[in-house]
């Protein structure tokens, strides 16, 4: 099989001199076909009774023709999901050091508190009375969001970071509706995630830039001088995606509230300040929580998410439906805008969910923060940031850091390509010979305000060692393209299970299902 570039995609010994081999077989790292390729429909596994004569009830949209799965033996479908399996990279494997996209270790302790059986077998429709102690866990684990964060509300049922997003900002946009000041503008900065400005598309705003400055932060005056009566809301990533925390927030917020706006902070990187900053006390007006990236949740596949938003005072009218409240010494789940009757939420505008969030997320996130205490939290957020700047400073010197010298950068460490200039080596060709050394790329291309930016975030739970072997890999391959040796780069993986793949093909092309292979012509 080949790519759009004419390479093949089966990867390349690593001996030139060895042997190309009979099976496709590499070691005892086995080449796995699809259980279509593998098996046959006139195959069966195991031994059924014939299916019993019944009268369709279909209308007519019965089948017309077997369904042609393929047919293979116990022994047959374990190995092959075995296999797949041991080509499945993940954080139990090694370090993912994604930036602004934590994967970081979910201890075990979590995973067992999620599965007790109180909380894993729960249903979101049975009577409140039976499930008390699971809306205690929601509303302890609210209770935590609101004290770190020095915020007095917290809507529990989004169920990812940009789902968050867009609770917050329909919560700006209820409570400007209220005052009959309807805006339509929403600014972001140069240096926010790349979904504030979908949000804000999503909720019907234009979205306009601000800048980011020399120091990769925001330019402070260029967004007072945008700020005016069609402006709703400014959306800022606080530790920033430069990895920089915005030292003029509380200039920020001021300024904006003075224009009658609101200040929306994405909070996916409060791994990097929890226990150290309250962003209440900033002056911010809603934040979303990740609850994978600080809370050491699970995270990846899309789900199951949960980005809990807290609200200032202003907005906490305005927060969505459902909310926990302990009254009568019993925990209520306020489900319906007219069975409630709390001042604090009688502007809500309305519910996004079907139900009241994710429980698995919520007793893996309140065991984490129990088992750290406020403490271990501070404690988190140091090593953290501890971990990136130590990448920072033993990798500036042969990689380019923009913003090396801005002071220490936070969760995360942030290269550009510049020391690649004159090598024939991209940022693409560096992070695929980060896999044949067996490490998962970074975050590359991101943020756009750095030319080829290669975005590494750590985690606190990353050891020493770990780290070594990490800058032992980065200094070596900028050393090796900077000493020409750009054929290492040039197709690499070289050793992954599949050799670089045509990207642009795959994602704009892609071929996502089998297709049965059509049937051999007879001979004439």
């Amino acid at each position: 099989m080949m790519n759009a570039q004419g390479r093949p995609t089966a990867p390349v010994a690593a001996n030139a001199d060895a042997p190309a081999g009979i099976t496709g077989n590499r070691a005892l790292m086995l080449e796995e076909p699809l259980l279509f390729e593998k098996g046959s429909p006139d195959r069966c596994g195991v031994d059924l009774p014939p299916v019993p004569a019944v009268a369709s009830r279909l209308g007519g949209l019965d089948r017309h023709r077997p369904i042609g799965l393929a047919g293979l033996a116990e022994g047959e479908v374990v190995r092959h999901f075995t296999r797949l399996s041991r080509q499945n990279y993940a954080i139990d494997m090694g370090i993912f050091p994604l930036g602004s996209c934590t994967m970081k270790h979910n201890p075990r302790l979590n995973e067992k508190m999620a599965r007790l059986p109180g909380f894993g077998d729960i249903h979101p429709l049975q009577p409140q009375d039976t499930v008390q102690g699971a809306l205690e866990l929601i509303h302890r684990l609210a209770d935590w969001l609101c004290k770190l964060t020095n915020m007095p509300a917290v809507s529990m049922s989004p169920k990812a970071g940009a789902h968050g997003e867009l609770c917050g900002m329909l919560a700006i946009r209820a409570a400007q509706e209220a005052k009959g000041d309807a805006r339509s503008v929403v600014l972001v900065p140069e240096s926010a995630h790349g979904t504030n400005p979908a949000t804000a598309a999503f909720c019907g705003y234009r979205v306009e830039d601000i800048p980011a400055n020399a120091a990769g932060r925001v330019d402070l005056a260029a967004l007072k001088a945008r700020l005016g009566p069609d402006v709703a809301a400014v959306m800022i990533t606080n530790p920033n995606t430069c990895g920089l925390f915005e030292p003029d927030m509380i200039d920020i917020c001021a300024a904006v509230h003075a224009a009658g706006a609101f200040v929306y902070c994405d909070g996916a990187n409060f791994n990097a300040i929890v226990g150290k900053v309250r962003p209440g006390d900033l002056g911010i007006d809603a934040m979303h929580i990740n609850l994978h990236k600080t809370f050491s949740t699970p995270h990846g596949g899309g789900g199951p998410g949960s980005g809990p938003v807290v609200f200032s005072a202003a907005l906490a009218p305005f927060a969505p439906l459902p909310f926990v409240e302990h009254q009568h010494g019993r925990f209520e789940l306020i489900e319906e805008e007219q069975a409630h009757a709390s001042a604090a939420h009688d502007h809500s505008f309305g519910r996004m969910v079907a139900f009241h969030g994710q429980m698995g997320m919520y007793v893996r996130a309140l065991a984490y923060i129990m088992s750290h205490g406020a403490d271990g939290l501070r404690q988190v957020a140091e090593d953290a940031v501890l971990n990136a700047n130590y990448i920072l400073a033993r990798c500036k010197d042969v990689m380019s850091a923009p913003f090396g010298d801005s002071g220490p950068c936070m969760h995360e460490a942030l290269f550009s390509d510049d020391f690649l200039e004159g090598t024939g080596v991209s940022t693409l060709d560096f992070a695929k010979a980060m896999i044949d050394e067996g490490f998962h790329p970074m975050t590359m291309y991101f943020p756009l305000v750095v030319h080829g930016a290669m975005l590494i975030e750590p985690t606190e739970t990353e050891s020493r060692a770990n780290l070594d072997q990490l800058i032992e890999v980065l200094r070596g391959l900028a050393l090796a393209a900077k000493a020409g040796d750009s054929a290492r780069f040039a197709a690499a993986p070289y050793h992954a299970p599949r050799a670089r793949l045509d990207e642009t093909l795959a994602a704009r092309k892609p071929v996502l299902s089998w297709r049965e292979p059509a049937p051999a012509a007879a001979a004439e």
